[in-house]
C-alpha cells in the first residue's frame, strides 16, 4: 500500500513532501534572543534529515516574552541577522520546508532554563516583570505579573506582526503562532488564568477576542501565499478550565481567519492542577476531534515515536500531519528509518545518499542479528 504519512500535503503555495513535522523544541541557547552555533547545529543537521516540515524553536517577539533568557527572540535586528545565518545554512543544504514558531510567554517568563529547575530569574540574575491578561500568579513560587492595559496589548499585537515581517524577510515558509501550554495567549483563553471583567474577559467570546486579534494581525501581515497556523491546548485538564468544546469554537473562527491548521496540544496553564494521563498519541483524540468538528486541517503531537503509529493517524483522518518532538531529538534521522519500514521513499542530502539501505543492501540482509 502506498504510505499516507509520505504522501504530499499543501496549504497555499506550500506543499510538503511528506507528513511528518519537526514539532518547535526550545533548546536554551541564544543570547538576548540570537541564534548562536547550537542552533546552526541542530536545525541543520534537521533540515537535512527528509522531513516534510521542520519548525523553529517558540521564538519571543519581545524581550519580555521569552520563557528563559537563553530562549530564541525576532524582535530586534540583532536576533534577525544572527538568525539568517542559520536559516541560510538550512537553505543551502537543506531538503525541508522551514517554519518558525512565534511566542509570548506572559506570565511564565522569565524561567530557569530546565536544567535549573524552571523556577522564576530572580532580577539580580537577569530576570524581569512578567504580564498577563490579569495580575494572577502562576503558582506561589512565580512573581504575580501585571496585567496588560489596552496600550500593552496593543504592543504585543505589534511585536507579533513585526516578528511575522522578519519571519518573511528571512525566508520561512510558513508561521504557527504559540497559543498554547499556558502562555500568554493561552492565558487570555483559560478562565484559570483570565479573570478579567471588561471585553477580554468573562465569557468564552470575550476571552477568545484578543486571540483572535493577534492572529487576525498576524494574518494581514504574513504573506497571502504562505500558511498560517496556531498551536493551542486543546484542553486544560482542569475542572472548570478551556476545555475541547471552546476549542472547537475557537478552531472553527480561525478559520474564518484565514487559519491553515491547528497544531493541537493541551494543558499548561496550570501545571500543579492539571490531572492528565499520559501515553503513546494521548492527545491525538484531541486532533481528530477538533479536525472533524471545525473542518479544519489538524498537526497531532504527543508521544508519537513509532512509524506505523504516525501512518495509523495520518490514514485514518485523525489529522493532517504529525509532529515529533522528543522522538526526534533521540532519533534526528527518524524520517529515513519510517520509510525503510513503510515501503516509502525520504530525501537525503548527496553527501548521505550512500547511506541508505538499498545501497548498500549487503549490510541489512539479516536485520535479525
Amino acid at each position: 500500500m502506498t504510505s499516507q504519512l509520505f504522501s504530499p500535503f499543501s496549504m497555499r503555495g506550500l506543499t510538503l513532501s511528506n507528513r511528518v513535522a519537526v514539532s518547535p523544541m526550545c533548546q536554551y541557547g541564544a543570547d538576548d534572543g540570537n541564534a548562536g552555533d547550537w542552533h546552526l547545529m541542530h536545525l541543520g543537521n534537521l533540515a537535512v534529515s527528509g522531513f516534510g516540515l521542520v519548525i523553529a524553536e517558540a521564538t519571543g517577539v519581545e524581550a519580555r516574552g521569552r520563557i528563559s533568557p537563553g530562549c530564541l527572540g525576532l524582535y530586534s535586528d540583532a536576533n534577525e541577522q544572527a538568525l539568517a545565518r542559520v536559516v541560510g545554512f538550512c537553505r543551502r543544504h537543506g531538503n525541508t520546508a522551514l517554519g518558525i514558531q512565534l511566542a509570548h510567554a506572559g506570565r511564565k517568563a522569565a524561567t530557569n532554563v530546565p536544567w535549573r529547575g524552571r523556577g522564576p530569574v530572580a532580577a539580580e540574575d537577569g530576570g524581569w516583570p512578567v504580564v498577563a491578561p490579569s495580575a494572577v500568579a502562576l503558582d506561589d513560587e512565580h512573581p504575580r505579573p501585571e496585567a496588560l492595559d489596552e496600550g500593552g496589548m496593543a504592543d504585543v499585537v505589534q511585536a507579533f506582526v513585526q516578528a511575522a515581517r522578519r519571519a518573511d524577510r528571512l525566508g520561512f515558509d510558513m508561521v504557527e503562532i504559540h497559543g498554547a501550554h499556558g502562555y500568554l495567549l493561552h492565558q487570555f483563553l483559560s478562565p484559570i488564568s483570565n479573570r478579567r471583567d471588561d471585553a477580554h474577559g468573562g465569557s468564552r467570546e470575550n476571552r477568545m477576542r484578543f486571540p483572535l486579534r493577534v492572529f487576525a494581525a498576524v494574518r494581514d501581515a504574513w504573506p497571502d501565499d504562505k500558511p498560517l497556523g496556531i498551536r493551542i491546548s486543546a484542553s486544560d485538564h482542569i475542572e472548570g478550565g478551556w476545555s475541547l468544546d471552546d476549542s472547537v469554537v475557537f478552531a472553527a473562527a480561525l478559520k474564518g481567519l484565514g487559519c491553515d491548521y491547528i497544531d493541537v496540544s493541551s494543558a499548561g496553564v496550570a501545571p500543579d492542577r492539571q490531572k492528565i494521563t499520559v501515553g503513546p498519541g494521548y492527545q491525538v483524540p484531541f486532533s481528530a476531534h477538533i479536525r472533524n468538528e471545525a473542518q479544519i486541517p489538524t498537526m497531532a503531537v504527543g508521544m508519537i515515536t513509532r512509524p506505523r503509529q504516525a501512518e495509523a493517524i495520518v490514514a485514518e483522518g485523525k489529522a493532517d500531519l504529525v509532529a515529533l518532538a522528543r522522538g526526534v531529538l533521540y532519533d534526528p534521522r527518524w524520517v529515513w528509518h519510517a520509510a525503510e519500514a513503510l515501503g516509502a521513499e525520504a530525501a537525503y542530502p548527496m553527501p548521505y545518499e550512500r547511506s541508505r539501505p538499498a545501497m548498500w543492501p549487503e549490510a541489512f540482509a539479516d536485520e535479525t542479528e
